[in-house]
């Protein structure tokens, strides 16, 4: 059996799962997501008209980006595969970690912010046309008016209200000069190779930062080693598999990224795991819901407000279990090094009861 990705190119996991099928060299078809496609695929085998699904060469079908890619990756090194998304050594594996949660959880308020503050019919025409390929341009738009509905309010809900939008784009601007600088001297975030740090932010990336009108032209004016990056590893990644070497570094030029992610991202996941370990208490055995309301951020010397996604909470958790997973001296040199990069939250994260991810919501684990 072939495997099939249902997805779609507007589709922010659907970037991030397609740039690692390529790069793994495992063979795919994609499939477009119909309305068709979700009412006799997707939501039988999820339960929910999402995207991206997977149906795996063996039948299984898989939803999530993380948990395709983590399950193709580990059938790969069964198959005698030596490449891995991981890699292996322990700090470059916590720092592809990290920047997957980064690019996952956090980066999607820029990406959401530019695509419907300021290009929000051209990505009507797109949903329509996903939807129904074979409508007039006119019906695929009045049918992307409904569908984007819901999309087109995620921006405000993820913390990019009106009075948030100088700071959501000043932090993103700045974050694009840093990503710039770095991929000038390095192909990739950990060098060599692309790993699951630069398949999480692929997604936002190429998706809607990359191919959207605004944050494309953006992009293609402000950072060109970005523009490159985005294009290499989403249509031509073969240059991206060589294996890092074993001296564990950190490329000097990533270190503005990362503290970036720890003064913007980390201190909201601090918040989140209060919220919801109170939830939990309150209501054991119960499965998370997908928001538990509102909590104020800062960006930019901004103050806002953001919806509560304990399902954050359940990426931040596969950092703190690679952290906690790691030998004494080991973890003492990665202690030692997110403090340096003002991530020390990280060290002694205030970790909520267990998470198990369960198709589309976050669970207290059995």
């Amino acid at each position: 059996m072939t495997t099939t990705l249902y997805g779609a190119e507007v589709s922010y996991f659907t970037g991030k799962v397609r740039a690692y099928l390529r790069w793994a060299g495992i063979p795919f078809e994609e499939a477009l997501s119909t309305a068709d496609v979700y009412r006799n695929v997707i939501v039988p085998a999820v339960g929910a008209p999402v995207i991206p699904v997977l149906r795996a060469a063996d039948g299984r079908m898989l939803q999530d980006s993380t948990v395709i890619i983590e399950t193709l990756d580990q059938a790969q090194r069964r198959d005698g595969a030596t490449l891995s998304v991981h890699p292996a050594t322990p700090l470059r594996k916590l720092v592809s970690l990290m920047l997957e949660a980064y690019g996952d959880e956090w980066l999607v308020i820029p990406a959401m912010h530019y695509r419907w503050y300021y290009d929000s019919e051209w990505a009507m025409a797109q949903f329509g046309a996903m939807n129904a390929p074979d409508e007039t341009p006119e019906n695929q738009f009045a049918i992307g008016q409904k569908l984007a509905v819901p999309f087109s309010k995620a921006a405000t809900l993820l913390g990019a209200s009106p009075n948030m939008v100088p700071a959501v784009e000043a932090s993103y601007e700045a974050l694009l000069a840093e990503l710039d600088a770095h991929f000038a001297v390095e192909p990739a975030l950990l060098g060599s190779q692309a790993t699951m740090g630069d398949f999480g932010l692929i997604g936002p990336l190429y998706a809607h930062l990359y191919r959207d009108p605004t944050a494309g032209k953006l992009m293609r004016e402000r950072a060109p080693n970005v523009t490159r990056w985005v294009e290499q590893l989403h249509f031509q990644p073969e240059g991206l598999r060589t294996p890092l070497d074993d001296t564990d570094s950190i490329p000097e030029t990533l270190l503005p990224v990362l503290r970036r992610m720890a003064r913007e991202q980390l201190p909201a996941m601090v918040e989140i795991a209060g919220y919801v370990s109170a939830w939990m208490a309150e209501n054991p055995g119960e499965a998370l819901p997908r928001a538990l309301g509102n909590h104020d951020f800062s960006l930019e010397g901004r103050e806002g407000s953001r919806i509560i996604r304990p399902y954050s909470l359940w990426m931040i958790q596969r950092v703190r279990d690679h952290l906690n997973g790691m030998a004494a001296q080991e973890r003492q040199r990665a202690d030692a090094f997110l403090r340096d990069i003002g991530a020390e939250a990280l060290v002694d994260f205030p970790d909520p009861p267990r998470l198990a991810q369960h198709k589309l919501t976050v669970r207290p684990a059995d």
